[in-house]
């Protein structure tokens, strides 16, 4: 792992050279494919310096290099593009180390670090003057829910004398301890109730800022939580209940709150929130069924959403406008895009040929396992997931422009960036399927 994290490194120069955009593209390809060779198992693996993989961070990596990938794309044109460049690889830098982390405290340090880039990113190429208030909500949200886990990690250390995650086990049922440890993760995933900062953060965000909050920042809350729940078994079985029904009540009410949104944007947003409660649904049953389906939920959640925000973009850079009520009649203005938009918004309420589909049945078993009456919820989420996913679609689409002729504003750049997000989608259910 190390040695991805040197490549990484003397990459740096790459990006104040001109054509830098197609250089990082080339860098992130060959860090992808060095990966792809390597294998991983149940257990750590490529061990290095405090630094390993195993099978839930393996992923995960890989889904790091081809966002960041795709964020270059995206931005490919814009001012500052060295500078972008350059935050743009110390996200990933960051992200890298908190998922191949095998000390507790080393991903705690790269997971404050991460949100300094990103801030960065929101203010320096955000779209209004309402990014400063998106920044601060983003900030303190973050730090004042992870600062009681800096003291509860240093108690820790003092008690065990070590922070590898195969030495911390702990037996302890004190509420406050799991609360801490939780609470920083639901924030950042985010869970419904501490969720406002992530809708004002997408809609001033850039379109890489959007990509990358809905692609890979969303996943670190739920990465965490995969980590301390082996690490604290029995408090998990002890305390789920709560998140599980906070999730199962918030999920059915965030779904409500994307029917009535009129920014393109901020319904994306919504919805991501809506998946997120299932992810935590699914990890909360504490069964390989839920723990399976809410990782490969995050998987595709990465993909799907990431591709959304990349399409929303698009339109708003046609159109100028991200309102809904500007944005009708696009199958008439942009043609080549409704049959993708089409394909992305029917993943998005877990259609069958994506690997969010198999991950929402995988969710439910383990769901009903749990609490039967969990369908009559899940019913609900389906349906309404159902219904905010059809009125994406059909009000952006459908009605009328103000042109009387068609045409296409694509080129092969971005239908390349479309293609590549739906990719995975497929390949991971087929890979999937053929397990089974």
């Amino acid at each position: 792992m190390m040695m991805i994290l040197l490549y990484m490194f003397f990459m740096i120069p790459f990006s104040f050279l001109n054509y830098s955009w197609l250089l990082s593209q080339f860098c992130y390809l060959f860090l992808y494919m060095i990966l792809l060779v390597k294998s991983f198992n149940m257990y750590f693996t490529s061990i290095s310096y405090f630094l390993g993989m195993d099978m839930f961070s393996y992923n995960l990596i890989l889904l790091s290099f081809m966002i960041s990938s795709y964020m270059i794309i995206s931005m490919r044109n814009s001012l500052n593009m060295s500078l972008y460049i350059f935050i743009n690889l110390s996200l990933c830098f960051f992200l890298l180390i908190i998922f191949s982390s095998m000390n507790f405290f080393y991903m705690y340090i790269s997971f404050e670090f991460v949100l300094i880039p990103l801030v960065i990113l929101v203010l320096g190429w955000g779209y209004q003057p309402e990014r400063l208030l998106a920044g601060l909500y983003l900030f303190f949200y973050t730090v004042l829910v992870s600062l009681p886990l800096l003291v509860l990690i240093m108690s820790i250390y003092m008690i065990n004398g070590s922070m590898f995650f195969d030495y911390l086990k702990y037996d302890s049922k004190f509420m406050l301890i799991h609360f801490i440890m939780v609470f920083v993760f639901m924030v950042k995933l985010p869970m419904f109730l501490v969720h406002f900062w992530l809708p004002k953060a997408h809609v001033q965000a850039p379109v890489s800022g959007s990509m990358i909050l809905a692609g890979l920042m969303l996943k670190i809350g739920g990465y965490g939580l995969i980590r301390i729940m082996f690490m604290y078994e029995w408090m998990f079985m002890y305390y789920s209940f709560m998140w599980y029904s906070l999730s199962l009540v918030g999920s059915v009410l965030v779904g409500m709150v994307c029917l009535i949104q009129g920014d393109i944007k901020c319904l994306i947003a919504y919805s991501s929130v809506s998946h997120m409660g299932m992810v935590i649904m699914g990890l909360m049953t504490m069964s390989m069924w839920g723990l399976m389906g809410s990782y490969l939920l995050m998987l595709g959640h990465g993909f799907c959403s990431s591709g959304l925000f990349y399409m929303a973009n698009l339109f708003y850079m046609r159109t100028g406008s991200r309102s809904f009520y500007i944005n009708k009649g696009l199958m008439v203005y942009m043609p080549s895009c409704s049959m993708i938009w089409f394909i992305y918004c029917s993943f998005n309420m877990s259609c069958p040929p994506s690997i969010n589909f198999l991950s929402e049945v995988m969710i439910l078993s383990s769901m009903l396992n749990y609490w039967f009456n969990s369908f009559l919820f899940f019913v609900g989420i389906s349906f309404i997931c159902a219904c905010f996913s059809y009125y994406l679609y059909s009000y952006s689409q459908h009605g009328l422009y103000h042109n009387l002729y068609s045409f296409s504003l694509m080129n092969l750049m971005e239908f390349l960036c479309l293609f590549m997000h739906m990719l995975p989608l497929l390949a991971y259910s087929v890979l999937i399927m053929s397990l089974f």
